[in-house]
């Protein structure tokens, strides 16, 4: 466990900071698995998740969409066949704030009690 799953998102508006690249470095510790990616120009965070079927994926992604629901900080979610794709950033400042790097965190806390798991 780490102080990311146990902190709480605050409001993001427009011109909030994004992360610094000093910043990206020392959370990006605290979410190994994770994976920083420019994407239209907006760095995002990613990681995908295997499971043994769909219904174990979507069980996933739903879990995932009641942790976003209840921070009011929603991700980008792909549900296949065996995984979820999971992308976090902020859209109101199209980059990443620590609100992405919280919620990555309380991403990979849902998956280690997530049944069907690889």
């Amino acid at each position: 466990m780490n102080a990311l799953n146990q902190a709480h998102c605050e409001a993001c508006h427009a011109d909030a900071p994004k992360v610094s690249d000093e910043e990206l470095a020392q959370l990006i510790r605290q979410i190994p698995e994770w994976s920083p990616m420019v994407r239209d120009g907006v760095m995002q965070l990613e990681r995908v998740f295997l499971f043994k079927n769909f219904k174990h994926a979507l069980a996933f992604t739903n879990a995932v969409g009641v942790i976003a629901e209840a921070e009011g900080h929603h991700p980008g979610l792909l549900t296949e066949w065996g995984k979820v794709t999971v992308t976090w950033w902020s859209h109101s400042i199209k980059g990443l704030h620590r609100n992405d790097f919280i919620m990555a965190a309380r991403t990979d806390e849902v998956a280690e009690t997530a049944e069907g798991r690889k």
